[in-house]
């Protein structure tokens, strides 16, 4: 039986719980065959099912990332598509990778920033904690994007801030933590308690670097 026979949209279903229990079943079984039958499947005519499988895909990669990782270039061909579920829902699954292949990322760090400048509110989420996780692997890689993250963390919106904060400290180190904070306590006057017990929790994190 074809993994695509599995999907929601297949089933007639308009939830994602089928998606969610058919990754959970693919992770545990590491199913290979039928993770490439997914990946294929992106391309399908049906936007259904191109959205299901990019779907099931990512969450996967939450579960077991090492088992889709070997399609970071597939993923990365998706921020180019005129199809927006598939923009974010590859930058999705490159945020569970991207410890694993964050050299390959780094190569394409300018088309990841433009698909962060130009996309949807999940885009921008998935795409800045990709980076922080590229960020954090090496030193080179850190000097060349924390600036990029930090210019993005002082300029997004209030209720973003925590958010954004606790994917970007994965890119801070000891050098770097002061301005950060800096960053961090200048947007403080915008946030509401809740914010502000997030963001205090992020500081004390990054001073303990």
């Amino acid at each position: 039986m074809s993994v695509i026979s599995r999907l929601a949209t297949s089933l007639g279903r308009r939830d994602d719980v089928p998606n969610q229990e058919l990754a959970q079943e693919l992770a545990a079984s590491q199913a290979r065959s039928d993770i490439q039958e997914l990946v294929a499947n992106l391309k399908n005519r049906d936007r259904k099912i191109q959205s299901d499988c990019i779907k099931v895909l990512y969450e996967i990669g939450y579960i077991a990332p090492e088992l889709i990782a070997e399609y970071v270039e597939e993923f990365l061909g998706l921020l180019k598509s005129k199809n927006n579920r598939l923009v974010w829902g590859g930058m999705s699954a490159l945020a569970t990778i991207a410890g694993l292949k964050a050299d390959i990322l780094y190569g394409y760090r300018d088309e990841i920033k433009a698909a962060i400048e130009q996309g949807s509110v999940i885009t921008v989420d998935r795409g800045i904690k990709a980076l922080s996780v590229v960020a954090g692997q090496k030193e080179t890689y850190r000097a060349e994007l924390l600036p990029w993250l930090l210019a993005h963390l002082k300029n997004c919106r209030p209720k973003d801030v925590p958010q954004r904060a606790e994917a970007i400290l994965r890119a801070v180190d000891s050098e770097s933590k002061e301005q950060f904070i800096e960053i961090i306590q200048s947007r403080m006057a915008d946030m509401r308690p809740s914010q502000e017990k997030r963001l205090r929790k992020v500081i004390a994190a990054a001073m303990a670097l």
